[in-house]
């Protein structure tokens, strides 16, 4: 349940400054002379970070596994580790999915390895018909069966190519070989060479958008398997990235192809079909120019190795898709025979600004063969919403969502009851309009029927045979619950799990407050969450501290599910700071209208939401000092604290940018070009030129920290290189670190990060002195004197 932030800090307020008893930092807010930190205090709090709060929670299931009799399995954290379960929904029946004493003792037994009940060595496992369980180990395939469960091995797993496709029946592999695509037999070990005219810069299934590239093939297999939809890339005249690594001698060079917006060539896709049917592969060009690299939901073309916006017909005679233009402000939605090539146009969709969402999960478009029907889904009212389309023809046939809210999620369709359930958010009045809800409708459009009511974020899996679902709901602040339920009714049939976090509330920890406060306008509602020391003395002063990822295709919050460590808010705020995170105007889950309230002006970055939202906080909760401001992000938000630096510099005292996109024009193509628009007149460029942070790096006041991987093949490291340079040019004081191997999540070096930045915070924010070389993940003690 969302409580008003008023009530939330009730609790807070009246708590005794316990951490004065501790000689701890909280107590020593706004000292005369600096505090000294010590290796005590920040281990107090790393101990809010996800290694350690993590395990404390029980009572979670794992995500469902339905099976072909309706029955289902999961697997269940408890104290101890975790126990399988069997869920029978017709005999209303939640029991351990077999012995687990016996099977890891049998599996010992087998293995030679000792192997304990409460932590068996697997994630997954096949139910016979005769009562036995197959399971997998070190990449052996074990059957046990019987009371005692005694287990033979079945066999080594098949080996399979590494960066390779999978087909549906688990038989065949596709990869890529010198930028052609070939299949491998797993039983045999039988090689096929699907394509033989691949050459470089233009290969068959290539998995490049500039800003992610490697070997992984991007197709979609045809539910028999015998097909496969992929394309030609085409990245032929497209201009090259170029990093040089930092080793002794002579720096080693990595290139490959990344365009730029405005480019006049970046990445095109020729479309084909490869057809395995007729013994020998044939690959079947299909009838139409090349599209751009393109997708309505993602920055790429490829959405987990398959290719978006794409669907085989159920029987494999057709395939459908949708191209994009390059601006993304057209879509067409197209279908092609998979025997001729043939290609006809079955709707088009235009807008002003751009069309999809890449922070959907998954397409919300369903071909229907068998009723020549199509559910499609369009933000033309200013909503997410359902509609349904004659496939033939391409007609409207009518509205199936209506009112406020997005759908978020097709979760079943039955063609023959001619009902959908869907995930939708901002429906329910009232309530956090980021939580999602399971509904079901009729293809009418009619019969809208709430199916989870609690105030909460919904996860649901549903049963192969549509009359049953698992839900997981939960908050920010209040752990999971899963039950099963009704798929007609969403009547509770049984519950499953509750979540225990009695452990981790033990060890200290406390939830995020969920907050609203007002955007710019004053009038828009902002949600988001507020992280504050477990020991608060309301009577004392705080620094406010903004962790913000400013979009358009996330929010700084991220799900509103329930998560015991949110990156290191909690861990920040235990060393004597208010961390708020705030969705500004310019994210995605509210309208059209809200998510493209800077289109063509990137460097707005919802930063004027988050100084209202953080003034709005301040003059509510008088702990907050809102002349000591902080702001940090990463990637995107990266780009938003410098931004926020140098717009709002008398605002904000500390920044520290990591690894930001600074300049649009030094990012790959499909970001620039989907949110700031197309580089082609002279005033698209000014566009990109203002919302450049370094035109502004000049109004710098603060202390700004710049942080970049040397090696960041996502957001190149010139872009904070070029912020540099402006800085240098207009005399300005700021700190730098460059990590010499780091790619765009920093890997290794992530730890020795985040302690940098709690390290300038506490000494620049609060003025106060950290503990020398703390090192994250490494226990330590204090110094003998």
């Amino acid at each position: 349940m969302r409580l008003r932030l008023s009530s939330a800090l009730l609790p807070l307020l009246v708590l005794p400054t316990l951490l004065a008893a501790q000689g701890g930092a909280s107590a020593l807010v706004g000292p005369d002379k600096p505090y000294q930190f010590t290796i005590e205090d920040y281990a107090r709090a790393e101990r809010m970070l996800a290694p350690t709060t993590f395990p404390l929670v029980s009572g979670t299931a794992s995500s469902i596994t339905w099976l072909d009799d309706g029955r289902a399995w999961y697997r269940a954290v408890t104290p101890e580790g975790s126990t399988f379960y069997l869920v029978d929904p017709v005999k209303r029946t939640r029991v351990p999915a077999f012995d687990h004493a016996a099977l890891a003792e049998a599996l010992g037994k087998a293995t030679r390895a000792p192997v304990t009940a409460a932590r068996l060595p697997f994630g997954s496992f096949t139910l016979g018909s005769d009562g036995s369980v197959t399971v997998v180990m070190r990449n052996q395939r074990w059957r046990c069966l019987g009371a005692a469960r005694e287990c033979t091995s079945q066999g080594e797993l098949p080996a399979v190519p590494r960066n390779a496709s999978v087909s549906p029946d688990s038989s065949t592999a596709a990869f890529i070989r010198d930028h052609n695509l070939w299949a491998v037999n797993l039983a045999t070990g039988a090689e096929t060479q699907l394509t033989t005219d691949g050459i470089k810069d233009f290969g068959y299934a290539t998995n490049n958008a500039g800003w992610v590239h490697n070997d992984n093939p991007v197709l979609t297999w045809s539910p028999d398997g015998q097909r496969i939809a992929t394309f030609q890339h085409d990245g032929r005249g497209v201009r090259d990235m170029v990093l040089a690594s930092t080793t002794p001698g002579a720096p080693k060079l990595e290139q490959w192809k990344y365009p730029l917006p405005g480019d006049s060539v970046v990445f095109r896709v020729e479309r084909v079909i490869i057809d395995r049917s007729a013994g020998a592969p044939r690959v079947l060009r299909l009838q139409l120019p090349p599209d751009a690299h393109r997708s309505t939901v993602s920055d790429h073309i490829a959405c987990g190795g398959e290719v978006c916006d794409l669907q085989w017909y159920p029987d494999g005679s057709h395939v459908a898709f949708i191209s994009s233009s390059r601006d993304h402000k057209h879509a067409w939605l197209r279908v092609a025979d998979a025997t001729t090539g043939a290609v006809r146009e079955v709707l088009h969709e235009e807008s002003r600004t751009q069309i999809g969402d890449a922070s959907l999960p998954e397409n919300l478009w369903q071909v229907l063969p068998a009723s020549n029907e199509l559910i499609w889904w369009s933000e033309r009212d200013n909503w997410i919403q359902l509609y349904l389309y004659d496939l033939r023809t391409g007609a409207l046939k009518n509205r199936i969502t209506s009112g406020d809210g997005n759908v978020t999620r097709l979760v079943r369709v039955d063609e023959k009851a001619r009902r959908i359930w869907f995930t939708m958010n901002g429906h329910e009045p009232g309530r956090d309009p980021y939580f999602a809800h399971l509904y079901r409708v009729g293809f009418d459009g009619k019969g809208l029927t709430l199916l989870t009511p609690e105030a909460a974020h919904h996860s649901v899996s549903m049963s192969p045979t549509g009359a049953y679902f698992t839900d997981t709901y939960s908050t920010p602040d209040t752990p999971p619950t899963t039950v099963l339920r009704d798929a007609m009714t969403g009547r509770v049939v049984l519950p499953l799990e509750k979540g225990d976090i009695s452990r981790l509330q033990a060890a200290g920890w406390r939830a995020p407050i969920p907050i609203t406060v007002k955007a710019r306008d004053g009038q828009t509602d902002l949600y988001g969450l507020m992280y504050v020391p477990t020991t608060l003395d309301s009577a004392k002063k705080y620094p406010i501290i903004n962790h913000i990822y400013p979009g358009p295709q996330t929010g700084s919050v991220g799900p509103r599910s329930f998560i015991p460590s949110r990156g290191d808010n909690q861990a920040v705020a235990e060393l004597g700071f208010i961390v708020v995170e705030i969705d500004g105007m310019g994210t995605p889950g509210r309208t059209k209208a809200f998510h493209d309230y800077y289109y063509g002006k990137m460097q707005d970055n919802t930063i004027p939401d988050q100084v209202a939202g953080m003034q709005e906080l301040a003059r509510r909760y008088r702990f907050i000092d809102i002349d000591r401001a902080g702001i940090w992000g990463h990637s995107g938000g990266g780009f938003a604290t410098a931004s926020a630096m140098f717009d709002f510099p008398d605002f904000f005292k500390v920044g520290i940018s990591e690894s930001g996109n600074h300049d649009n024009r030094v990012y790959e193509d499909d970001w620039g070009e989907r949110y700031q628009g197309l580089m082609v007149t002279a005033a698209d460029s000014a566009g990109y030129v203002a919302a450049a942070n370094q035109s502004r790096a000049a109004n710098l006041k603060g202390k700004l920290f710049l942080i970049h991987g040397m090696m960041d093949d996502n957001v190149p490291p010139y872009n904070t290189q070029l912020v540099v340079n402006s800085l240098m040019r207009a005399n300005k004081d700021f700190d730098q670190i460059m990590l010499p191997d780091a790619r765009h999540g920093y890997g290794r070096d992530s730890q020795y990060i985040m302690r940098r930045r709690w390290d300038y915070f506490v000494r620049y924010l609060r003025g106060d002195l950290p503990p020398q070389e703390y090192q994250v993940g490494r226990p330590q003690r204090p110094a003998v004197p």
